[in-house]
């Protein structure tokens, strides 16, 4: 996986990104304090200095996903930061203004289909599918996603599921592809209609 240099200002880590341990500096210390910060781990401000709390923040976050608690940003980590990163652009992207809920929906239609034989089998790939998400066609992919979507990321990944197991979402006021009224209607929150 290489780096997504988005022109929006920012850019998604690699899983191969140099390791990150205790005394470490610089931009990807910055950019990994910001989303533990987003997600709650990380509960002071962003020095880019890698010392004790951010190495505490870290081994809560592995811990949360079955990630050897080890304190040091190596592969596994680095790729689980970028996976719930992408997912909170298209939370932010997909669902702002929806209720919390919503949003933990929105994240959760990226997992279901990731399980689902029917899409691609990485987050990125469900991501990134042509026409998959109308946020990543339109650009508001690119906008710099609130706590709110990184924790309903969060939410999603630890296993709240309020879409019921659907693959597929939409707003029937603002849906132009008269396909998706074929789905099978699950459930409706806010805006949007969850289907199979």
């Amino acid at each position: 996986m290489g780096i997504f240099a988005l022109s929006f200002g920012f850019a998604i880590q690699p899983a191969n990104a140099a390791q990150l341990s205790y005394g470490s500096t610089g931009k990807q210390v910055i950019h990994t304090q910001t989303i533990l910060k987003q997600l709650g781990y990380f509960n002071t401000e962003v020095t880019g200095y890698y010392g004790p709390i951010t190495e505490n923040a870290v081994k809560r976050f592995q811990q949360d996903f079955n990630i050897e608690s080890l304190g040091i940003v190596g592969p596994k980590t680095s790729k689980k930061l970028t996976e719930i990163e992408m997912m909170a652009h298209v939370v932010y992207g997909e669902a702002r203004g929806e209720s919390y809920e919503g949003q933990v929906a929105v994240a959760a239609v990226i997992l279901n289909r990731l399980q689902s034989e029917e899409f691609p089998d990485t987050i990125s790939g469900v991501i990134f599918q042509r026409n998959a998400f109308t946020a990543v066609q339109d650009g508001q992919f690119y906008l710099i996603p609130d706590s709110s979507a990184y924790q309903a990321v969060r939410d999603s990944l630890l296993g709240w599921d309020p879409s019921q197991g659907a693959v597929f979402y939409y707003n029937p006021r603002l849906a132009t592809d008269q396909w998706i009224f074929s789905r099978q209607a699950i459930k409706q929150i806010g805006n949007h209609t969850f289907a199979m």
